[in-house]
Formats: C-alpha cells, structure tokens, sequence
C-alpha cells in the first residue's frame, strides 16, 4: 500500500519537537456543517455520523454567539461569523486525511447564507443550502441581532439578483455540485429567496433541488428533520460516487423534485 508523510511540530515543555506523520497514502472527502442563527452545532452531530459513514471527515461547530459565546449575541456581525466558519473550514482541511480538493460545505438558513460567501475565499467542491437566508450588502457590519426584521422580510420576497447581493455572487460563480433544499411552509425564508438562490446558479457542475412537504423553517417535527437528512446523505453519496467515476453523475441531470408525503429535516 503506498504511504504519504507530513512534517509536523510537536508542541512540549514550552517547546516544538519535529516529527512526522506517516499513513496511507489514501484521502477522504471533508464535510463541514453550518449551523443557522439561535442554532448550534448539535443540531448536526448525528446528520454528520451518517455522513461519515460514506468515508467522509465531518466538523460541526458553533459560530460566535450562540452556546459558549451566546453573551456576543447582539454584537456579533456577519464578518465574525464568516470567520468562524473559515477558521473551521481550515482547521478541517488541515486534517491529514482529508482531500482539500473535495471538500463539501452544508449551511443552514444563516448558515447556508454564509456557506454561499465563503466559497469565493475557500475551495469549496460541493454546496448544500437548506432554506438560506439572504441578507443586504450594506449592514454587513451590524450586528446580525440589530437587523432590522421588517426590512429584511420585504427584501426576502423580492427578486434579488446576483449582481446586488454578495452570497448571491458567490452562487453564479459556483462551478460545484449543488444541493438547495426548500421548507413548503417556512414564514422566514419564503419561496423567493430559495428562487432567488437557485437562480443564481447559473454554471454549476450540478443543481438538485429538493422540497420538503408541510415543513417549517426549522425542521420542528422528527419527520421533517430525518427527511432532510436523507435527501442530504443521498446527495453526498451521489456526488462522491459521480466524483470517483470522475463525471457529474445522476444528480446533474435529475429533474427538479418534490419530496412528498415521506418527505424526509432540522431546527434552527
């Protein structure tokens, strides 16, 4: 079996030793999982262990203002959060197992909005959007808790545009394979955003869309939270299967679906 080595520093006694790591020489796909706003990683653990059960790396983790540091609550900005999440993406990435050249990002709601930013400053081969949130451009730095709601939901039901909307720039310039999932009855991220998203799309190795019947915003019934987790698992599998036949695969050309009664979900 061929084997691979890293260089490491081994910290000790106020000092670094040099080592190095030697494995197999065999790569797994990283998954990082974004939670939404008043969320927390631990909406996420178990969707990540069936993940991992495809051999894959998965990171949970909790943005800056919610569990240990919910006391930033009303000062945390969107920037704070982005940098959470690249200061994972990183942490994940440096894994020695994991490939850096397939690496997949799943956000939810504020989550998937800051999933779309970050893959114009991270290499991101696979994107998966549950119910993502859209924000405006000009109150990036204010704290995301001091948004003003009204103006937010009036902005959310208009057609945005790729050209006026960062995360939305980020989606047409995505070449990856993308998952975008919908809430039927979700007061918080209406149809128009999801719309305004998949739109955004304009050249991505692949695009399923996928809409979880009755569901609300946050996934609230058992139900609706292990629908999503199969379509998300089902996805991810099809993408790492179409990845080692080295083609888009099946999801590129399966027409836009609706999951129905067995609809498969999450809580933010």
């Amino acid at each position: 079996m061929p084997t691979r080595a890293n260089s490491i520093d081994i910290p000790v006694g106020g000092d670094h030793i040099a080592g190095t790591l030697v494995g197999p020489d065999t790569l797994v796909p990283g998954v990082l999982l974004v939670h939404g706003w008043d969320g927390s990683q631990e909406q996420h653990i178990a969707r990540a262990h069936e993940i991992a059960t495809l051999g894959c790396i998965c990171l949970t983790f909790d943005l800056r203002g919610h569990v240990r540091h919910q006391d930033l609550r009303d000062t945390v900005t969107r920037e704070d959060n982005l940098q959470d999440l690249l200061a994972a993406y990183d942490l994940l990435v440096g894994h020695p197992a994991v490939d850096p050249a397939a690496v997949a990002i799943v956000g939810s709601s504020y989550g998937g909005y800051l999933a779309a930013v970050a893959t114009t400053l991270r290499k991101v081969r696979w994107l998966a959007l549950r119910v993502p949130a859209l924000y405006k451009d000009d109150d990036w730095q204010v704290p995301k808790s001091r948004l003003n709601r009204e103006e937010l939901r009036a902005y959310r039901r208009s057609a945005v545009r790729p050209e006026g909307n960062r995360a939305l720039a980020a989606c047409s310039r995505f070449r990856g394979g993308v998952l975008v999932v919908e809430s039927e009855h979700d007061p918080i991220v209406p149809r128009e955003t999801v719309q305004s998203y998949v739109a955004a799309f304009t050249q991505p190795a692949s695009l399923t869309y996928r809409m979880i019947a009755g569901a609300d915003h946050g996934l609230s019934e058992r139900s609706w939270r292990q629908a999503y987790t199969a379509v998300l698992v089902d996805w991810i599998g099809e993408m790492l299967l179409s990845a080692r036949a080295g083609h888009a695969g099946a999801a590129a050309e399966a027409p836009i679906a609706t999951i129905g009664e067995q609809a498969l979900g999450e809580s933010d």
